[in-house]
């Protein structure tokens, strides 16, 4: 039997393909529903605005081979609207530089130099803040490079590293690796309960509630597994994906190298139905880097939110809400867009990712154990922590036991 400990994006990937591969598996989450940091709420909110783009090509494979990649949509294909709140400009941007030969798909602030400034980025180099590196070019650094930042690293460009922004950027160059999607209803029936669905198809058990208290060791193996629904004795053949957030896995493990400095993201959900279609709009110098908008209600989210993971709900909806009513209008966004804040439920992710700056990266070993394996975004040093580094984390670890 394989156990996989942590039902997030990482542990549902490895239990799913370790499935495939015709292993016994149980999976143990220990809240009460799986999917970690891509999670729905008990009440169906989403914990958060995820979106993935066509780089995201494992990620995109997993959906597909789950039965939920025809979910999972493209709201904004002719470029993201973009509202600019300092001077009240609207533009439509291309996420790829390929498509900035036009004009009026261009993002503020571009010029031959800067987008060569910021490719420079991707190559091999001094590992210094995107800030720093993009000094010289403050206009494209604020309209363009600073949102990416932000979106990919969750860490501000005054203290992300190049290093790391330049794992993105080397994903961005193939056709169709910049087209941006979202789920169309939401994480919890377009990746989570697809997720569990085809892992109980395959045969696999999946136990909720059940966090990991305590493990034994001897000899250089696991030997049991204290969970909250009993203690689990460990075969010769028996192992273990442990893919839990990285202060779990120093926890159970001790001696494992982690990330000991985490980013906030702060979204907001506002009960807000409208007529659609989805839409996804970003904002440059305001509270709400991303809005999505759907039939069912309208979430934002706050990257590198440290300032407004102290703030009130009182003070922090209302704010939020008006930068809303700007953009509708801005986009003509259709439905009614009400002067008042509608009731708005705010989910505080304080640790939400490792803090991406300078440095070298964190390398924590695939196999501590001869029987245990680790999964999880944090674990996979060629990317910053995304839906794409748990999913390509979580192969990896069903990989090294098969």
């Amino acid at each position: 039997m394989i156990h996989v400990v942590g039902g997030g994006v990482a542990g549902l990937v490895a239990a799913h393909a370790l499935l495939k591969a015709g292993r016994p598996v149980t999976l143990h989450e220990g809240s009460p529903g799986a999917g970690g940091r891509a999670r729905a709420l008990p009440d169906g909110t989403d914990n958060g605005t995820h979106a993935l783009i066509g780089a995201n090509r494992a990620a995109l494979r997993f959906l597909h081979e789950i039965g939920a990649r025809e979910s999972w949509i493209e709201p904004e294909p002719d470029g993201l609207p973009v509202l600019d709140r300092a001077d009240g400009s609207r533009r439509l941007v291309s996420l790829s530089p390929f498509g900035w030969w036009r004009r009026d798909r261009r993002p503020a602030g571009v010029s031959a130099w800067a987008v060569a400034t910021m490719m420079a980025m991707a190559l091999p180099g001094r590992d210094r803040t995107v800030a720093a590196a993009m000094a010289r070019h403050p206009d494209f650094l604020r309209g363009f490079v600073d949102p990416l930042t932000v979106a990919a690293l969750n860490t501000p460009v005054g203290e992300a590293g190049t290093r790391r922004l330049a794992q993105v950027l080397r994903r961005l160059g193939t056709p169709g690796a910049t087209r941006l999607l979202v789920a169309r209803r939401g994480l919890g029936p377009d990746l989570v309960e697809p997720a569990l669905a085809a892992i109980r198809r395959l045969g696999g058990m999946v136990v909720t509630e059940d966090r990991l208290r305590k493990l034994d060791r001897a000899g250089g193996r696991v030997t049991s597994l204290h969970l909250h629904s009993g203690t689990v004795a460990l075969g010769a053949e028996d192992k273990v994906v442990l893919s839990v957030p990285p202060w779990e896995a120093v926890r159970l493990l001790t001696h494992v190298p982690v990330p000991e400095r985490h980013a906030p993201i702060v979204n907001l959900h506002f009960a807000h139905t409208g007529p659609g279609p989805v839409r996804f709009v970003g904002m440059v110098g305001a509270l709400c880097q991303w809005v999505l908008v759907r039939p069912e209600g309208v979430s934002v989210t706050v990257s590198a939110g440290d300032a407004e993971a102290r703030e009130e709900v009182d003070t922090l909806a209302p704010r939020a809400w008006a930068e809303i009513r700007e953009a509708a209008a801005a986009f003509a966004l259709p439905g009614e867009w009400p002067e008042e804040t509608p009731p708005c439920r705010v989910v505080k992710e304080r640790r939400a990712t490792p803090r991406h700056g300078p440095g070298a990266i964190p390398k924590p070993p695939r196999r501590p154990l001869a029987n245990l394996v680790l999964a999880g975004d944090w674990t996979w040093p060629g990317l910053p922590a995304t839906i794409e580094a748990a999913t390509l984390s979580g192969l990896a670890a069903a990989e090294a036991l098969r």
